[in-house]
Parts: structure tokens; C-alpha cells; sequence
């Protein structure tokens, strides 16, 4: 089964926020699916949290490359475009459309096989994945209110991020975390993100170490990229001496970039992004190597439906990882999965055991978020 196209299609017009300092618009495209096309007919769907103008110029450069491709054979078929392409950048926008590519190999390797990804990876430790509804920080009583709504849907564990964290006051982050507390109760899981990676952050260790002891009063179960993306040594001394667990990670790309922060003990949990770190074949490299580190691995493949079934594929994978990132009220995310995804009555997502990633897009709801375009 060779590899016949691949074509991309950007999604537009439902941008959500992203918290970031120059704010997405609704018409901005960050987020582009893919689809590989074999000459079987089979066709395997990949997602890249990227501009489409970047994934389609990526396409045209590693066309060469790919087009007659075995498309049976993710893993050697993605190393294969990552070899070549040292040349052109590591880890920049060429690896984030590798990513969509390997998912959508993973995704027509399953199908060909009847079998699901998560299997295909090395066997199903579970059916089930605890999702938790990742959410824009506001002002205690809006925020409040929104997590009341969120609850009353089914969520047990949520996150928070970005926002005015950390942008305002010390006495504005608490105030955040009090009310947030205080309405989801004390039996769920709560999360905060200060989003370390918004343009010209400027807290610092010392910073951080403080709010995470104040975060640590709140029982918050990870604090997440409190620092900038670069500051390895300020993350080992976090980890070190911060009373909560530190996670981070979903900047970094390649399983290269990875190694340092996991062998010098940067994170307790590693949250590698499977539609920009290299795809479901580099990612599994990734978790591998933060089980030998003693570090937890959590997916941050969120950004689209495509996205998380991906995630759902990669936890059902990992004897340990029983948590999933999702994105609530995102079109890019609920609509365009067909028949949408559901919480059981405990709070958590059924993991797709059909063939491939398990997913089917609804093709009209796609289109109305790609200008009216087809992806296939």
C-alpha cells in the first residue's frame, strides 16, 4: 500500500482563545488537519497544531520524499522525512507536519490491520481515559461560575491556565485558585497552567517556588509551565524543591530535545504534544524514555478532535497514564468528530477500540471550518 497524497486543510472561523499576550482572532488558522491518502483507497487522518501556510510549504518540501511510500510502515516512513530534513531545520515547522503525517500513518496502519493504534503500540492497558477539561483562567466569579457549568456536565478533573496568572498579582493568582477550589470541591482533580511559554514571560524561580508552595495549600495536582521554555536549570531546582509536581514539555519537539529535561530530572510529569513533537511514533519514544527517568507521561494532543483520539490511542498504551487533555467547547474539537464524544457517568471518555485511530470526521462540520473546502 503506497502513499498516493497527503493534503492539509486549515481550520478557521472558531478559534478558540489561547490566553497567549497578541490573542488568537476566530478567522486565525493554528490548527491543520491531514490526510494521507494510499492508492488502496484507504485514507489516514493526522492533525498539526500549526499554520496550514507552514504544513502545505512543509508538504511541497517533503513530497519527494514520501509520495510512493510504503504507508504501512509509520515509523520508518516519519524517521525517514526527519533524517532528510536536518538540513532544513530541527524541530521547527517541517517536524510539526511530520506529526500529522506519522498520526495519519498510525491511523491507516490500524485500519488495514483491524486492529486499534493503542494495541498496534504494544497492547491496551484500559478502555477508559479520564479527560480533564483544560480551561482559560478569568476572574473568580466568572471562572467560578464556569466550572460549576463544566462540573454539572461531568468533568472530575480540570485545568486552568494562562489567563492573568501570574501577570497581575500574587494576591490575584490565589484569589483564582480559592474560588476554583472552593466551587469544584475537594474529590476532584484541580490543575493550573501559568503558560511559561506566552511571549516575554517574566516570572522567574523565585516566583515560581512561591506559588507553588501557595498552590501546594490549595491541593493542586500539578503545576504547569511556570517557567520559561528554556530555563532548564530553573525547572531541575523547581522540581527539586516545589511541594507539588511539575510538569512541562509541550514546546520541545523531537525526542532529542526531550532527553536533557528528563535525564536531569526537570519534570515529575512530561507532557510531550503529539501533533508537533514528531507524532505517535517520537511520542512513544518520548514516554519510554520518561518511564526510565522516573518521569510520568501525560499527552497534550488536544488542540483538535483528531488530537485527542490520538491522546486516547497513546493512553490506552501506558500502564501509568490514565489522563487525557481535552479542550472543551472547541468546535475543532466536539463538532467536527462525528457523533461527538460523551463522558460515562464517572467522568471519563470510552477509548475507541475500532481500527486506526477509531475516529470519523463529519465532513460537512470540517468544511464549514475550512472555508467550505474538502479534505478529501
Amino acid at each position: 500500500m503506497k502513499i498516493r497524497e497527503i493534503r492539509a486543510l486549515g481550520l478557521r472561523s472558531a478559534t478558540p482563545e489561547g490566553g497567549w499576550s497578541n490573542e488568537l482572532r476566530p478567522d486565525d488558522c493554528v490548527h491543520t488537519l491531514i490526510a494521507v491518502l494510499t492508492d488502496e483507497g484507504l485514507v489516514g487522518l493526522g492533525s498539526v497544531f500549526t499554520n496550514d501556510n507552514l504544513v502545505k510549504a512543509a508538504l511541497a518540501v517533503l513530497e519527494p520524499l514520501y509520495r510512493g511510500e510504503n504507508a504501512l510502515e509509520p515509523e520508518r516512513v516519519s524517521e525517514k522525512l526527519r533524517q532528510n530534513m536536518f538540513w532544513l531545520g530541527r524541530g521547527g515547522s517541517i517536524e510539526h507536519a511530520i506529526s500529522g503525517i506519522d498520526i495519519a500513518l498510525w491511523d491507516i496502519l490500524g485500519q488495514a490491520t483491524g486492529q486499534p493504534v493503542g494495541r498496534l503500540l504494544g497492547g491496551r492497558y484500559r478502555d477508559r481515559a479520564r479527560p480533564y477539561a483544560s480551561i482559560l483562567m478569568d476572574e473568580p466569579e466568572p471562572l467560578a461560575e464556569y466550572l460549576l457549568r463544566l462540573k454539572a456536565q461531568g468533568f472530575r478533573a480540570f485545568k486552568m491556565g494562562w489567563g492573568p496568572f501570574g501577570r497581575v498579582s500574587d494576591d490575584k493568582d490565589e484569589a483564582i485558585v480559592a474560588a476554583a477550589r472552593e466551587v469544584v470541591g475537594d474529590e476532584v482533580l484541580l490543575m493550573v497552567d501559568a503558560g511559561g511559554s506566552d511571549a516575554y514571560w517574566r516570572n522567574g524561580y523565585k516566583w515560581a517556588l512561591r506559588t507553588a508552595e501557595m498552590l501546594a495549600d490549595y491541593d493542586i495536582y500539578w503545576f504547569e509551565e511556570p517557567l520559561k521554555p528554556d530555563a532548564l536549570d530553573d525547572y531541575v531546582m523547581l522540581r527539586r524543591n516545589a511541594p507539588l509536581p511539575i510538569s512541562g514539555g509541550e514546546v520541545l519537539t523531537r525526542r532529542q530535545a526531550f532527553q536533557p529535561w528528563l535525564q536531569a530530572g526537570a519534570f515529575d510529569i512530561v507532557q510531550p504534544d503529539v501533533t508537533k513533537c514528531g507524532g505517535i511514533s517520537e511520542e512513544r519514544r518520548i514516554a519510554w524514555m520518561a518511564q526510565e527517568n522516573g518521569v510520568r507521561f501525560v499527552p497534550h494532543g488536544w488542540n483538535t478532535a483528531v488530537g485527542v483520539a490520538a491522546d486516547l490511542q497513546l493512553v490506552s498504551a501506558f500502564p501509568d497514564t490514565d489522563l487525557v487533555e481535552y479542550l472543551t467547547g472547541s468546535p475543532y474539537v466536539d463538532e467536527i468528530a462525528a457523533g461527538g464524544w460523551q463522558l460515562d457517568d464517572e467522568g471519563l471518555l470510552l477509548i475507541p477500540d475500532k481500527p486506526g485511530l477509531g475516529l470519523t470526521l463529519d465532513m460537512d462540520a470540517v468544511a464549514r471550518y475550512a472555508n467550505g473546502e474538502r479534505l478529501f
